[in-house]
């Protein structure tokens, strides 16, 4: 599938306060979420290589120990195995690009 829509494809809920749509490869997943106000991601790794990209509102992201609060434009690079959390301080619109694919966000989407 060379395109993909986002605006028409479902909207899944990935943690509390963070939904979006999915879309996925062999190879990678990439996301197009909402983060709503105050949300809390609590500390978590995954094998997953990830990029955070915020088109709107203030993320505060914390990895492997470091922070920084993140507005439109800024992007978080987040290595395999890293810990990492994030609070929203606004509600925020992000892009999220995870490598491997995440067979657990193909799976959410199965069951919504």
């Amino acid at each position: 599938m060379p395109f993909v829509n986002f605006k028409t494809n479902k909207v899944v809920k990935i943690w509390d306060g963070i939904y979006g749509t999915l879309g996925h490869s062999e190879q990678q997943t990439f996301g197009h979420f909402t983060i709503v106000a105050g949300t809390v991601l609590p500390e978590h790794s995954h094998f997953h290589e990830q990029w955070c990209h915020v088109l709107e509102g203030e993320l505060e992201f914390t990895i492997d120990g470091e922070t920084m609060l993140l507005t439109p434009g800024m992007t978080a690079h987040i290595p395999p195995h890293a810990p990492h959390s994030a609070i929203a301080h606004t509600q925020c619109r992000v892009i999220d690009c995870f490598t491997p694919a995440r067979q657990d966000f193909i799976e959410l989407e199965k069951e919504s």
